[in-house]
Formats: structure tokens, sequence, C-alpha cells
């Protein structure tokens, strides 16, 4: 029997150093005149404790996950980061990362992530699912011609490409514009898994977004049982499919803290084996 709080994941493969799992504001206002060493140490030694070796940041505009990877080697721990998740103006992601207007800016930003360290770039090229409506999302996706500009300009400068992305067409887009890995993916449908499959794209569903909210009483009870028994019948396909699916809890998100371990009872109630996550692992940490 595995001591409480240990995972048979090794890595995690999406995770918010900078945000708790509990406010989002509170948590960034933590950092915001420098990186919070103290929380990063605690943060650093759960995942030791629970076993994680690989952890992967989807990044911030204030350091937090930089100086994680300055940290990590000290928990024998390998840490990415892209820094700050690259934004267009006027869609989601404003909140932590960093924006551009156009795709000369865009280009800038990523010359830039290279020249500070970044070890990836990601990108955000859709919104949430709205928690209380089951097939909704609080925006649509960015048009499939300004997706393959992004990822083509992040590659071109040598950089593997981690996409926010919800909804089939802008997760099939993104796929068919050679997307190295698909953070969340909600709502998708047979020709966007058989995109991101045909193309070798990992996936990092984050379960434990939905799974957590159940009994928390802060959405639609019916509405989030019907986003995660969506989610799961879409890992199950595309695992039945021999697609590359990753572990990934979105750690900091509303209720995932770090050290969260639902992740694990997700993917296998999904039908995802421990053989088929640790495929995905071994692709993450050779991609990014």
């Amino acid at each position: 029997m595995k001591r409480k709080g240990v995972t048979a994941l090794t890595a995690d493969c999406h995770m918010h150093m900078v945000l708790d799992g509990y406010d989002w504001k509170n948590a960034i206002a933590r950092h915001k005149a420098k990186p919070d060493d103290a929380f990063i140490h605690k943060a650093l030694q759960t995942y030791r404790d629970m076993g994680i070796t690989y952890l992967r940041d989807g990044g911030d505009r204030w350091g937090v996950g930089k100086r994680a990877r300055e940290l990590a080697h000290h928990y024998g721990i390998t840490y990415r980061t892209p820094l700050a998740p690259l934004c267009l103006a006027g869609h989601y992601g404003a909140f932590i990362g960093q924006i551009y207007q156009n795709l000369k800016e865009y280009a800038h930003l990523v010359v830039s992530t290279r020249e500070q360290g970044g070890d990836f770039i990601k990108i955000m090229i859709s919104g949430l699912m709205d928690f209380d409506h089951f097939g909704v999302l609080t925006e649509s996706g960015l048009s499939p011609d300004l997706i393959r500009e992004l990822i083509h300009i992040a590659h071109e400068e040598g950089f593997s490409v981690m996409a926010h992305a919800n909804g089939a067409r802008t997760v099939e887009a993104a796929a068919d514009a050679g997307v190295d890995s698909i953070e969340h993916g909600a709502y998708l449908d047979k020709d966007a898994l058989a995109a991101m499959k045909d193309m070798g794209v990992i996936w990092v569903p984050t379960l434990s977004t939905v799974g957590n909210l159940r009994g928390k009483g802060r959405f639609s009870e019916p509405d989030v049982e019907k986003i995660l028994d969506s989610a799961l019948k879409n890992v199950n396909t595309f695992a039945a499919m021999g697609g590359l699916i990753a572990p990934g809890t979105d750690a900091g998100a509303w209720a995932v803290p770090h050290g969260n371990i639902t992740e694990e009872a997700l993917l296998a109630q999904a039908g995802v084996t421990a053989e088929q996550w640790n495929k995905g692992i071994s692709a993450i940490q050779k991609n990014f």
C-alpha cells in the first residue's frame, strides 16, 4: 500500500508554481515584489516527498517558475519553464502572461524567451471551460492561420511549443500546425483526436482541474459531471488509439493545490495505464 500523498506518477507535466490552488489573486500578490522562496521550497519539498522527479511549469511573468528551476536541483527535481506564457492582447491569459499585439511583437517575445533562458514556448490559443455550462468555452480559439504562425515562429527559434487549447477545431488546428503538446483539450471530437495522434502530439488533459471541482459547490454540479465524463471518454479513446498522454495536474489552479494526487486515479479511471503515462512522460522529457 502506498503511503498517503505518494503517487505512482514520477512527473507533473503541467503545474504553476506561482499559484497555490486557493486564491489566484492572493497567490500572485505573494510573489509580485519577488518570488517567495519559502513558498517555493515548501512546494518542491512536497513534490519530492511524493516521488516526483520532473516538473513542467505553465509559466508566469514574475519569474516564479524561473526561480523554482534554480532551486529544484536541491530536491532532485528536473524543472522546466517557458518563463511566461505568451498571450494575444484581449484574449485569455493576460492575468499571468506576457501580451503581444501582433506577430512582430510575438516574435520579439520568443527571441527574448531564448535570451532569458526559457526552456520552451507556451502559447494561449483558447479560452477556458465554462464550468456552469457544459460544452461552452469562455471564448473561442484563435484562427488556424494565426495558430500556425505562432507555432512556426517558435519552432524556427528552436523551441518546442506547449499550447493551452480547448475546443475541437482549435486543437485540430494546433495539431495540424505541429504543436508539441496540448494542455487541457476540452470538448474534442474524433477529428481532433486523430489529428493529435497522427502528428504525434502529446496530450496533457489535466483531469484534476475538473475532477477536483466535484462537491465543492462553486459551480453547477451536473455540468461539472458532464464535463468530466466528456474528458474521461476522450482520454479513453485517445489512449485506445495509442496516442501520447502525459500526466499534469495544473497544480495551482483552483481546488488543485501543490501535492494533489487525484490525477493518477483519474487517468486510471479513463483507462490510461502506467505504461502509457510513462511513455507520455518520456516524450515530454525528450521534447521539453
